[in-house]
């Protein structure tokens, strides 16, 4: 079952994509074959598959047997895979990709929805209607195959027949359609498949025919069963490409238009043979056409070179190409290789192999590029191929970039080979190190793991890679690399030649990261050493190194302490050593004490040794004797009492008290401290040691120890500890009572104050409440001491009075102590339970009460427990036990009366009310009243039975009882009101004229009370008349009243009133009873009216009815009645309205009512008489006027009415401004601009405020805004301190906040109509206010800012901002003249206040005159800041400002301490205490704008300070300060001349101040060397001429030697001069040829580190033109240098230098010191021409041409004995020319010599041989020569020249070579190699004295010490130097190094027992040098 599909990408078909298999391909065109997909069976295939397959633009169908599969479009998603039962032959597409049809063998056809892989339809063939069309009628061949192709105007049919009858079939033609003629025909291909394909679309064809059409076919199996897939052109059918394909195989049917070609095809398995059984995959490929290019990619790809390389010269493509491609192959298997995955052999074919592809390469570029990136496994070939690219790269161009790629990479190479030798090379680390960008990654990498020579080689050599971008971060990152193991010589040299160049020409700011470490080391311990020797020798201070290692200069001086031994010695010792030790450390001696007071204090606390020792103490309070400031030396005192053991000894204890005697804020302090001792001494007593802990636990130990003085030693803690005494009280009493010690305690409570002892019973109460709360937990009883019972007494009552849980304790206590009641705590918390206990007894106090006399006295005397009588029923025990039970008395008291009433015993219940009020008169017992009389008004209502006395008038009682307890109740109590109102009511008719007068709001009249015998008697006449008695029966609607009875005949009924009313008016009128005298009237007239009126409604009927006498009687008597009435009526009337306005409530509606009644003539005269009368009551006047307002408007009287109007108005102003004490009298009743004068005095009167104020305004019609104007000025200036007089009134007036009073001004501005007269007139009050009432001027200000009035000349913000300023200022100088004499001129008297401020008038207003004036003298540090603002504020000259402040400082702080300290030998005043304070002056200085201001200031403070570190600071500032000057200008400003020429003044000024600092630091300051100050050059020179210089050569161990070199360098620095070139000078000058060395030139030589000293000797010595100057040298010269190199160096050195053993350095010096001779006899000779020419034929050349001159003859001499040329004749010559020149004690020298000289004894003792030869071969540069050696690839060959070249060489010269010229470039890795190489040849061929006396010989004597090899050195000391004083000096050192004990004291004879005779037998030398004439020869020669 083919059921397993795998799609396939060109990834996956890896070489299938070539053609595949066992076929093979052939034709002119060129396809691409590709795998897509490969179909395999789960299981075993038995027969080959059938295929088919059909592909169109919605995807592609495959049918294998019984398996379909449906591809997409694409070819690369498998979207269906369906199985079916048997093959199927038939499959398709329709519907747009919706629907697959198949067609099984069997029958069977499905319909397949693709989307939903759902099958719709399944059925068999006969359920399908068939059409069949033969073929037969057209012919027999059948129909397999055919296409129909529409071309123009002609269809074309191609068909392909099968014949079963004919030889061939399978035959492939061309038909046309339309005729159906054969056009072509392929008889010898048997076609069995085929389709046409086009890259267009088939609409082209139709219109090109088949030009373009293609014609693919598969023919049938041939005998190899294999067919063949092929393609033709149409229609030449010219045959186009051919491949083989398997048997099974089958076309993928496809459209036309498609240029891909897809075929079936069953293959084998590859371990198969297509013979062997069936396929057993299929796979579905594809044909592409393809282009050779893509045909040759393949092939490479291959990696099939060879057969490429045919296929490119086939289709004539780039050859080189493969050579490329195989070339990149090879340089894969390269990198291989280089990680050892070949063998040698193999990598040595890939070499060669390389080799040869790349000759075949044109393209130079890409040859370049290939050996400079291959990985080329050895040195030799990778050296090979770069110079093979380097040939190359030059048919280019040279200086092409490529050229420089292969430069780079062969610099890379040698840099590799140098850096890590041949051993470290492989093809990776050679790519990995050349295609490093960044190579100073590589640097730090070597660092890291310590290899210096590699990075230093690296470092040189591409040091130019890397300087651009180098940085301070990749500085740190240098100097974090170096290794700890890296050895410290050679980092210093590489850091100090190589580093710190580069860093100060690349990274200036970086040269302080590059300070070496070790050198910075060396530096440190070679001061720390001079430090030691100065402690020593100035200041008497011995210390070790590794002490004095971990000290410093504080700590140092407290070891000096340490040391004094007396403390009486002290003062003495800090005088003469310490006190110069602190001037020379700038330390300020107080506070350096003060610490070491502490440091000691804290040393001895932490030493366990010293716990009890007091030795200290003694040196402290010496220490102490010593400190000069107070504030110090307290501080040191209670250092001390904190630290001293306690008991304090006698010395701590006078100090201290000394010290409290004194007045001193710190006093307290110590008195702190003190108390604290106390403590810590009490406590001992209580073998307390340990202060720390809880201090409650101390005070609770103390106590428990119940001592006679425990509570005192506790409240002594307590106080010390400023804790609260209480707690003490409370735990002793606790004790105490513990201890049932109940009466101390009560007497120690009785000892306490009031507050304290509320305090401890409060806490005792909680205490024994807390007891008392355990009663019933605790199965215990209670202690006795909790019920014992005791006599309360008055002591307590006053403590606990006041508060509530003492109370309760207090009641407790009584409770159990007088009724024997024991309540727990919670029973007696309990109020229940208390009441019912107090029912209790007032039920038993009933009792009784209610028994008989007899029985009660009985029963009230009762015994107690203890035999005392006990009253248990008395009232006054009943009290005493409310009191107890918390119950007030008035509470009992109402019990008991309420009780009593219940009992119906008002007599008790008023007895108990009485005694209340009569005791205890207040607001519970007017409740205790009031409740009472309550109840008895009920019982009284209710008709209770009560007993009442018989005298008792309840009512009364009642009555009284009311009132008092309205008297005792608060008034706000109105129950007991109403309850009075009531009772006076019920009880009394009479009404109290006071309570009327009081709460009655309506006119009452005054008149005298009536009699009854006189009024009643009218008054019941009158109403008889009114009311006659009816005799007659009355019907309804008849009246008794004569007002509605009708007229009788005969009968008037008016006339009997007439006598009774008058009669009664008369009485009225008498008694003033005015109100009843008017209703009289007007009732009895409208009575008599009403009756006449009634009964006469119309005349003719009343005349017919009545008499006419009787009508004309009553007319006539009511006309008289009305003018009697109207008059009575007036004169009523006006008297009442005399009453109503003379009340003091005026009733104004009834006034009004009066006045109605009069005329209107009457009624305003009668207002105005009363106005008039009336003085100043402005409420009457009020109250008439107000009536007068009415009337008038009433009568229409406008105007009266604005008469009254105004008089109202006035009234109430009046009334008003009485209120606030104003009086309204001088305006009363004026015009209103009378009413304008009291605006003054409203405004002062603070109780007015600004709405009071505009009303007044108002009513009066006043101008509003000078109201407000002057409210505001009396307000600002209410507080001011002016020049005007107050009065008395206005001074003892309370002043106001200043807010609160600019707060009014600010709510009254909005109010003002215009604010521009308050602005002006502000700003004149403004200048006259006191200038220092900064509060009064800001609220001023703040108004007239508030006012917002734009026309004022003063700028109120820039004021108010000052006024802010001056506020938070404090002034710290007096007032100025300028201050009094303004204060003057405005009369005002000098506040108190300018003593600590600032003149606001002066400054803000007169700036310019008085500013500064006033400014000046407030400048301080601390005021400065205010100050500046100040200053900026009012736009004065900031320059002034810090020009002043910094003047003023530098004045006032810092000149005091200049002199103070100058005076103390400090030569520098900056410390911690000055250094802030200069810090500020330069600051002030800096902020000078004006720049020639700022230095001059600056110049004219650093003129102030002395000659010293100070004065220089201080000039480089004002340097700096011109340079900025300087900058700021340009060449065309005028400032600039004057600028530069002020710089060059100070610059001058700075030299000379520094120059004289140097010296005087020196100790140099001597008046010869001041003179040349000026000239520093000179003064150099004169300083080097010193005579200590002498002095140190010859005893280098002394002390205080100035150092010359540190002084002259200083010099140098500071004047600019070139220390090198001076150096240069000195030393040129004094290596002349007319001096001999001395001592100042070898301390002139030291001055430089000896390698550069030796290096620049060397120089000199092997150089033709001096390196210092241009001298030509000569041998005199170079002789002269060496001697002095071989002085200054040791041995090593020197034969670093020249790199030869000292030996032959030291031939090399006496070859030149002849060559010397020989110049001075003009022979020109070189050094190379001597070395190099046989010595005898010179000497006898010499012989023969200068025998005639004695130096000649001596030099002759010389070189025979040194040269051993002992030729007879010769020497006959020499001795005769000798004896000739009368060199007697020469001859006898040589004589000397040659008497071992065998062969010269047969000549006549004058005749010898000379067998001395001398061979010196030199270079001018061996150690570069050595250093190219170390080059040579080779190892043995290298080991062999070098070995060659250093036998030969001059060692020295090497070595100073090698200091002098490879600490820089790139030669500086092979600096260290070439020297080692030279150090250890001088050692293994035992050549030390090549670097005697050089500066290398120290190098060389440590290394055999190392190597304990210092045997041969010591026998070389002896036996060829002549020093046994030398060698005794190595002993000792070494035997010093060694560790063992040191020789000093061991004679020299016993440590070399050395004869003289064996000394020099083993000098070396000839025995002529022995002789002294020769020596002093010799160095006279040399030197």
């Amino acid at each position: 079952m083919w059921n397993d599909i795998e799609l396939l990408t060109n990834d996956d078909t890896g070489t299938e994509q070539l053609p595949v298999g066992f076929g093979h391909e052939c034709g002119t065109a060129l396809y691409q074959v590709d795998k897509l997909l490969q179909i395999t069976s789960s299981e075993k295939v038995s027969v080959n598959p059938q295929l088919h397959a059909c592909s169109s633009r919605d995807g592609s169908i495959i049918v294998v047997d019984r398996s379909v599969a449906l591809l997409d479009s694409t070819r690369q998603s498998l979207q269906m895979h369906i199985q079916f039962d048997t093959n199927v032959d038939v499959v398709g597409m329709c519907q747009e990709k919706q629907f697959l049809v198949v067609g099984e063998r069997s029958g069977n056809f499905h319909l397949i929805h693709i989307p939903s892989k759902q099958t719709l339809l399944t059925k068999l063939q006969g359920q399908i209607k068939t059409a069949f069309i033969s073929t037969e009628e057209y012919h027999s061949l059948g129909c397999q195959n055919f296409v129909i192709s529409n071309s123009l105007k002609n269809i074309y049919l191609i068909i392909g027949v099968s014949t079963k009858n004919v030889f061939v079939t399978n035959i492939l033609s061309i038909w046309d359609v339309y005729s159906l003629t054969l056009i072509w025909v392929w008889p010898l291909i048997h076609i069995e498949e085929f389709l046409l394909s086009t890259e267009s679309d088939s609409s082209s064809v139709i219109s090109q025919g088949l030009a373009n059409v293609k014609l693919i076919v598969m023919t049938t199996p041939d005998t190899k069963q294999m067919r063949s897939l092929m393609v033709f052109a149409l229609p030449t059918m010219e045959p186009l490409y051919s491949l083989e394909i398997s048997v099974v195989s089958s076309l993928v049917q496809s459209g036309i238009g498609t240029d891909t070609i897809y075929f079936l095809e069953g293959i084998h398995e590859k371990h198969q043979k297509p013979s062997e059984g069936p396929v057993s995959i299929v796979v579905m490929r594809s044909l592409t056409e393809a282009l050779p290019e893509n045909r040759l990619s393949r092939l490479l790809h291959k990696h099939k070179f060879t057969e490429a390389e045919n296929f490119a010269i086939q289709f004539g493509l780039d050859v080189e190409l493969v050579y490329k491609v195989k070339a990149n192959t090879i340089l894969e298997k390269l990198a291989s290789a280089s990680v050892g995955s070949y063998s040698h052999d193999v990598w040595l074919d890939l070499v060669n192999e390389a080799k040869e592809n790349l000759q075949k390469i044109q393209d130079s570029q890409f040859v370049v590029d290939y050996c400079l990136n291959a990985p080329w496994p050895l040195y030799e070939t990778t050296h090979e191929m770069l110079n093979y690219a380097k040939v190359r790269v030059r048919r280019i161009d040279f200086k092409s970039l490529v050229c420089i790629q292969v430069l780079r990479a062969q610099a890379r190479l040698t840099t590799f080979y140098g850096a890590f030798g041949l051993e470290k090379f492989s093809g990776i680390a050679w790519t990995e190190f050349l295609n490093n960008e960044d190579i100073f990654k590589n640097i730090l990498f070597q660092l890291e793991e310590g290899n210096l020579s590699c990075a230093q080689y690296i470092w040189l050599r591409h040091q130019a890679d890397f300087e651009s971008s180098f940085d301070e971060k990749m500085l740190e990152n240098l100097l974090n690399a170096i290794h700890f193991t890296v050895p410290l010589r050679e980092l210093c040299l590489w850091l100090k030649d190589v580093v710190i160049p580069f860093l100060r020409r690349v990274v200036p700011k970086g040269q302080r990261c590059s300070d070496c470490e070790e050198v910075e080391r060396l530096k440190k311990l070679v001061n720390d050493l001079q430090e030691l020797i100065n402690l020593y020798r100035k200041y008497n201070c011995r210390l070790a190194l590794c002490d004095f290692e971990k000290e410093n200069a504080t700590t140092i001086v407290f070891r000096m302490f340490d040391k004094i031994l007396a403390p009486e010695l002290v003062p003495s010792i800090l005088e003469k050593f310490i006190n110069p030790y602190l001037c020379k450390h700038n330390l300020q001696k107080d506070e350096l004490l003060l610490q070491y007071i502490k440091d000691l204090l804290e040393r001895c606390r932490t030493r366990s040794t010293s716990v009890f020792e007091t030795a200290w103490e003694a040196k402290a309070i010496a220490v102490i004797g010593c400190i000069s400031d107070t504030d110090l030396k307290f501080d040191a005192v209670l250092q001390i009492m904190h630290g001293a053991m306690v008991p304090w000894s006698a010395a701590v204890e006078q100090l201290v008290k000394r010290h409290l005697e004194m007045n001193h804020v710190k006093v307290k302090l110590l008195q702190e401290s003190y108390r604290l001792m106390e403590m810590k001494k009490l406590l001992r007593d209580y073998g307390i040691r340990d202060t720390n802990l809880l201090k409650d636990k101390l005070v609770k130990y103390i106590l428990k120890q119940d001592s006679p003085t425990s509570l005192e030693d506790a409240l002594k803690i307590v106080a010390t500890y400023m804790l609260p005494t209480v707690e003490v009280y409370v735990l002793r009493m606790i004790d105490l009572i513990d201890k049932e010690r109940g009466e101390e305690s009560l007497t120690l409570l009785k000892s306490l104050s009031l507050d304290e002892a509320e305090k401890v019973a409060e806490r005792l109460t909680i205490w024994g409440t807390l007891v008392l709360q355990n009663k019933a937990e605790n199965s215990e009883e209670v202690p006795s001491h909790f019920i014992k019972k005791r006599k309360p007494t008055k002591k307590p009552h006053n403590i606990f009075k006041g508060n509530y849980m003492n109370k309760n304790m207090y009641m407790y206590f009584f409770l159990q102590e007088d009724f024997d009641i024991f309540p727990s705590a919670e029973e007696f918390r309990n109020p229940s339970l208390m009441s019912r206990l107090l029912e209790e007894h007032i039920k038993a106090y009933e009792t009784v009460r209610s028994l008989s006399k007899t029985r009660r006295v009985q029963t009230m005397n009762c015994n107690s427990e203890d035999g005392k009588s006990k009253n248990r029923s008395t009232e006054s025990r009943l009290y005493r036990l409310a009191l107890l039970l918390q119950r007030s008395e008035q509470e009992l008291g109402e019990e008991l009366a309420l009780r009593a009433l219940d009992a119906g015993k008002v007599e008790d219940t008023v007895k108990i009310c009485r005694e209340f009020y009569e005791n205890h008169c207040n607001e519970e017992t007017g409740k205790l009243l009031f409740s009472v009389c309550q109840r008895l008004c009920h019982m009284l209502g209710s008709d209770v039975p009560m007993i009442i006395p018989k005298d008792m008038n309840l009512p009364a009682v009642i009555y009284e009882m009311a009132c008092q307890a309205a008297t005792a109740c608060s008034p706000g109590n109105y129950n007991y009101h109403l309850l009075l109102l009531f009772l006076l009511c019920t009880f009394d008719d009479d009404r109290d004229p006071y309570e009327e007068w009081t709460y009655d709001d309506f006119f009452n009249e005054d008149g005298i009370v009536l009699d009854p015998q006189i009024a009643l008697p009218v008054a019941y006449e009158t109403t008889s008349s009114l009311l006659p008695v009816c005799g007659n029966k009355l019907y309804p609607l008849d009246s008794m009243s004569c007002l509605f009875s009708k007229c009788m005949t005969g009968q008037n009924l008016l006339l009997p009133v007439r006598t009774p009313i008058s009669a009664m008016l008369q009485n009225l009128m008498e008694c003033s009873q005015c109100e009843l005298a008017l209703r009289l009237i007007i009732s009895s007239f409208g009575s008599c009216l009403q009756h006449g009126v009634s009964n006469n409604m119309d005349f003719s009927l009343s005349e017919k009815l009545h008499d006419g006498h009787m009508l004309a009687e009553t007319k006539s008597f009511l006309v008289a009645l009305k003018q009697k009435c109207t008059s009575v009526t007036m004169t009523i009337i006006l008297t009442l309205l005399h009453k109503v306005f003379n009340c003091r409530f005026i009733d104004q509606n009834l006034a009004l009512g009066y006045c109605t009644v009069l005329p209107k003539e009457d009624m305003f005269k009668k207002l105005w008489d009363v106005i008039n009368n009336t003085w100043q009551n402005y409420r009457k006047v009020l109250a008439v006027a107000v009536v007068g307002v009415q009337l008038a408007n009433l009568c229409g009287e406008a105007k009266e009415k604005t008469k009254f109007q105004e008089l109202v108005t006035d009234a109430e102003w009046g009334i008003l401004l009485g209120k606030f004490g104003i009086s309204f009298e001088t305006v009363f009743r004026q015009p209103p601009m009378r009413k304008k004068e009291l605006i003054g005095t409203l405004v002062q009167n603070p109780e007015v405020d600004t709405e009071l104020i505009l009303n007044y305004c108002s009513a009066f019609t006043l101008d509003s805004d000078d109201a407000l104007q002057l409210c505001i000025e009396t307000l600002l200036l209410q507080n001011a301190h002016t020049n005007r007089v107050e009065d008395d009134s206005a001074e003892n007036t309370e002043k106001q906040p200043h807010s609160a009073l600019l707060a009014k001004a600010l709510e009254i501005i909005p109010l003002l109509k215009s604010t521009k007269d308050l602005v002006a007139s502000l700003s004149g009050i403004l200048y006259k206010l006191d200038p220092y009432d900064y509060e009064t001027l800001e609220i001023v200000l703040k108004v007239m800012q508030n006012a917002d009035e734009k026309n004022t000349s003063i700028q109120l913000n820039q004021a108010l901002s000052l006024l802010k300023h001056l506020e938070s200022y404090k002034r710290i100088s007096p007032p100025v003249d300028l201050e009094h004499q303004y204060v003057l001129e405005h009369g005002i008297p000098l506040s108190p206040a300018a003593h600590t401020r600032l003149p606001f008038h002066l400054i803000f207003f007169r700036t310019t005159r008085c500013f500064w004036n006033i400014i000046s003298a407030e400048l301080s540090e601390e005021s400065f800041p205010t100050l500046l603002l100040i200053s900026k504020l009012m736009k004065v000259s900031l320059d002034i400002l810090h020009m002043s402040a910094a003047q003023h400082v530098f004045v006032k702080k810092l000149k005091p301490k200049i002199f103070e300290m100058s005076n103390n030998g400090y030569t520098s005043v900056v410390n911690k205490e000055t250094t802030k304070t200069v810090q500020t002056i330069q600051s002030y200085l800096l902020s000078i704008i004006n720049p020639e201001w700022a230095v001059a200031t600056a110049h004219k403070i650093a003129q102030e300070f002395p000659t010293g570190p100070d004065q220089i600071q201080a000039f480089k500032f004002c340097l700096y300060l011109a340079e900025k000057w300087l900058k700021n200008t340009t060449a065309k400003d005028d400032t600039r001349k004057k600028a530069e020429v002020l710089q060059k003044k100070l610059y001058i000024q700075y030299k000379r101040s520094a120059t004289e600092n140097v010296l005087i630091t020196h100790n140099l300051n001597t008046g010869e060397h001041l003179k040349y100050i000026g000239k520093p050059a000179n003064l150099i020179i004169l300083l080097y001429e010193h005579h200590s210089i002498d002095q140190r050569i010859q005893n280098p161990t002394g002390r205080d030697y100035p150092d010359i070199h540190m002084a002259a360098k200083e010099i140098a620095e500071i004047n600019s001069l070139d220390m090198n070139k001076i150096w240069d000078i000195l030393l040129e000058k004094w290596l002349c040829p007319s001096r001999l060395p001395s001592e100042v030139i070898m301390y002139l030589l030291q001055s430089h580190p000896v390698d550069y000293s030796s290096r620049l000797l060397f120089a000199i010595t092997t150089s033709a033109t001096s390196p210092i100057g241009v001298t030509q040298l000569t041998f005199v010269h170079r002789s002269r240098a060496l001697k002095c190199l071989l002085y200054l160096a040791d041995t090593k050195t020197v034969e670093t230098l020249f790199k030869k053993p000292i030996e032959e350095v030291k031939y090399f010096l006496k070859c030149c010191v002849y060559l010397a001779e020989f110049e001075i006899l003009n022979i020109p000779y070189t050094y190379e021409s001597f070395h190099k020419s046989p010595k005898e034929g010179m000497i006898k050349g010499l012989w023969k041409n200068h025998s005639h001159e004695p130096m000649a003859v001596r030099l002759v001499t010389e070189l025979s004995l040194d040269y051993k040329v002992y030729d007879s004749q010769l020497w006959n010559g020499l001795l005769q020319k000798l004896i000739g020149f009368n060199m007697i004690q020469y001859l006898r020298r040589v004589l000397i010599a040659i008497t071992g000289i065998h062969s010269l004894w047969e000549v006549s003792k004058y005749s010898v041989t000379p067998h001395l030869f001398l061979h010196l071969r030199g270079l001018d540069l061996p150690a570069f020569a050595l250093g190219c050696l170390l080059l040579i690839p080779q190892s043995e060959k290298r080991k062999q020249q070098i070995q060659g070249f250093l036998s030969t060489c001059n060692t020295e010269m090497v070595l100073q070579q090698i200091d002098e010229h490879m600490n820089t470039g790139e030669v500086v890795a092979f600096a260290s190699q070439i020297r080692s190489l030279v150090l250890d040849s001088i050692i293994n061929e035992k050549l030390y004295g090549k670097l005697l006396k050089t500066k290398y010989f120290p190098l060389l004597k440590q290394h055999l010490m190392n190597t304990h090899r210092m045997k041969e050195l010591v026998n070389y000391f002896l036996f060829a130097s002549y020093s046994i004083d030398d060698a005794i000096a190595l002993i000792q050192e070494y035997q010093e190094k060694c560790g063992n004990p040191p020789l000093g004291d061991v004679p020299s004879t016993d440590l070399l027992k050395v004869k003289e005779t064996a000394f020099v037998h083993h000098a070396g030398l000839s025995p002529v040098f022995l002789n002294q004439d020769f020596h002093s020869t010799f160095r006279k020669n040399t030197c």
